[in-house]
């Protein structure tokens, strides 16, 4: 059973949820010794590893991959999350699989951190989990895969197709504002990459739509930013008579 809502929702999806977890050189301010936090990766005091695995998340190594990997595993729920984060920041191939299997997480928390790192991991086999966990799991959650969509424009052509649909919906329908406004950004991302066909089109009217008739402000400007990052005639036209007639 997934958990309920998990704090207050960021709607900035340049932020990282990172931003709110301690890394390991807070006190000191100065870069952890990749050596050292190696060996804590295989101390037996779970909260070593958590201090090691935090390092990582600013740490770029690929030796403590095989072990972050494992830690997705690990018995202690702050490590899971600790190892999810750092796998977003040390990605590879080969922790796709293992970062998907982790969706089914009983804690949000690790799953939030997973839908993130799945989208730095940038690989079409995430777009389907991402989209599942964007049509089914808690806010918080729902949040991180809209944003991780958004960053899979360059996986490639079919990818954007299988993702542009749920975030169109996700704009249209999910009740939570701060989601539907990660569902715009993403949108803009995402329309980018494309020419202008029926899914192209479908994108801009749900922006469209969002801008002149969502009850957040939020979600309004993230649709209006979206459409100017795209450019779309349509898009500049309706921004245009918003403006003139003082609605935005």
């Amino acid at each position: 059973m997934h958990n309920d809502d998990l704090g207050t929702l960021s709607t900035n999806p340049s932020d990282s949820p990172l931003d709110a977890l301690e890394t390991a050189d807070a006190a000191e301010n100065a870069p952890p010794d990749p050596d050292a936090m190696l060996r804590l990766l295989d101390e037996s005091d779970p909260q070593k590893r958590i201090v090691a695995a935090r390092a990582f998340c600013e740490l770029r190594d690929e030796r403590a991959i095989p072990k972050l990997t494992e830690m997705l595993q690990d018995a202690c729920p702050l490590a899971r999350v600790s190892a999810a984060y750092a796998l977003g920041r040390n990605t590879r191939a080969d922790v796709v699989e293992p970062l998907v299997a982790s969706l089914g997480d009983w804690n949000g928390y690790v799953r939030k951190g997973v839908v993130w790192a799945l989208g730095n991991c940038r690989d079409k086999r995430a777009v389907e989990p991402l989209i599942d966990a964007l049509k089914t799991d808690i806010s918080a959650v729902r949040l991180w895969a809209a944003s991780s969509l958004g960053q899979l424009s360059k996986v490639g052509y079919e990818s954007i197709l299988a993702a542009i649909p749920p975030l169109i919906e996700g704009l249209r329908r999910d009740p939570v504002a701060a989601v539907r406004s990660n569902c715009a950004w993403a949108l803009g991302q995402l329309c980018r990459e494309l020419p202008s066909n029926v899914v192209y089109a479908g994108a801009i009217d749900s922006l469209l739509e969002a801008l002149e008739d969502d009850e957040d402000m939020g979600v309004r400007e993230d649709a209006r930013s979206s459409l100017l990052r795209v450019g779309d005639p349509r898009g500049l036209q309706a921004i245009e008579d918003l403006e003139r007639e003082g609605w935005i």
